[in-house]
């Protein structure tokens, strides 16, 4: 199984974003998709998930700023990320969790400065 992440930059404080993770590989139907993040000096976490039959859980410091979703058919989750703020900034880590092993793409830088 591999993961491709997209989408990350430099944005406003304020602004929007989108990432993108498509899976590619032999991929069961029972899994849950997500996106962590790993600030400088902080442990990575949990920022959004997403299972197949589409229920979601946030991290509090991002509910109702950030939208997970995913497409099913294209094993590819979205994170839409809105009114960002600096303390989001991080690298961003798609992964995938199906059969009792997590699968982890490469990250993707956000950075949200003025």
């Amino acid at each position: 199984v591999q993961l491709q992440a997209s989408g990350g930059g430099l944005v406003q404080p304020g602004g929007s974003l989108r990432l993108s993770c498509a899976a590619s590989g032999t991929i069961f139907g029972f899994n849950v998709m997500g996106w962590y993040r790993e600030a400088p000096g902080k442990q990575r976490e949990l920022v959004a998930a997403v299972a197949g039959g589409g229920r979601t859980s946030y991290a509090d410091s991002v509910k109702g700023r950030f939208t997970i979703s995913r497409d099913n058919a294209n094993n590819t989750v979205y994170l839409r990320m809105n009114s960002l703020k600096p303390e989001d900034t991080a690298v961003y880590y798609c992964s995938l969790s199906m059969r009792g092993i997590n699968y982890w793409g490469k990250g993707t830088q956000v950075t949200v400065s003025s």
